[in-house]
């Protein structure tokens, strides 16, 4: 009987897995993010012991599996909204070269030493350092790379759009890196038509100075 019972739960607990990985969204398994990857794993634990574990009624052993499940959900939604909860949690893009230069402070913040660069340009073919305009190490750990040989044979700058503003919010980092103020980009947006940057999703600047702007959309 504890077979057939072990069986049927194994069974149940792998639909049922596949069933909420669905429901919480579609990602790489390099793109999670921190509160995925740490449900993920306690789902995982918890299926073990509700499998090992026959004698005990199977609705307790699933029920910290259904908590966990509504707290990711919450804390998602949570994190759709707010951008300083995101930033909490998943943390931002690191700009580890910047321009061409290695961007030493941002790599001892994160941690990164050069041997660790070296290795994630090696694996994008990228043998020389200085064959690098911007390397950007994103949230999930990934590098991403823009080369110089690009633009080598074109008049076009080196073109990075930088977020000025994400879900509503001023990015003032951003701001000072093109040595621009919050009152310009006010300036620059009413000029547009935009006067209340908060039902603004993202505004983007390029290297010719051209905004790109996507508002959010009306609640129905």
């Amino acid at each position: 009987m504890d077979i057939w019972t072990i069986v049927l739960r194994t069974v149940f607990l792998y639909l049922l897995i596949i069933f909420i990985f669905r429901i919480m969204g579609k990602r790489e398994v390099g793109e999670l993010s921190l509160l995925d990857l740490v449900v993920f794993v306690m789902i995982g634990e918890l299926a073990i012991v509700a499998i090992e574990n026959p004698d005990k009624p199977f609705f307790i052993t699933l029920l910290p599996i259904f908590i966990l499940v509504a707290v990711q959900i919450f804390l998602s939604l949570i994190s759709l909204r707010s951008q300083k909860f995101r930033d909490l949690v998943d943390g931002q893009p690191s700009i580890l070269i910047d321009q061409g230069q290695i961007n030493e402070k941002e790599m001892r913040k994160q941690r990164y030493n050069i041997d660790d660069l070296l290795v994630q340009l090696r694996e994008k073919d990228i043998k020389n350092i200085a064959d690098v305009e911007f390397a950007i190490l994103e949230p999930s750990g990934k590098l991403s790379v823009f080369e110089k040989d690009i633009f080598k044979n074109t008049n076009e700058a080196f073109n990075v759009p930088l977020p000025l503003i994400k879900d509503g919010i001023v990015q003032e980092d951003q701001l000072k890196r093109i040595h621009k103020t919050n009152l310009w980009l006010r300036q620059e947006l009413r000029k547009q038509g935009f006067r209340d940057i908060k039902k603004i999703t993202y505004c983007s600047i390029d290297d010719d100075g051209n905004l790109f702007i996507d508002e959010k959309d009306e609640k129905k």
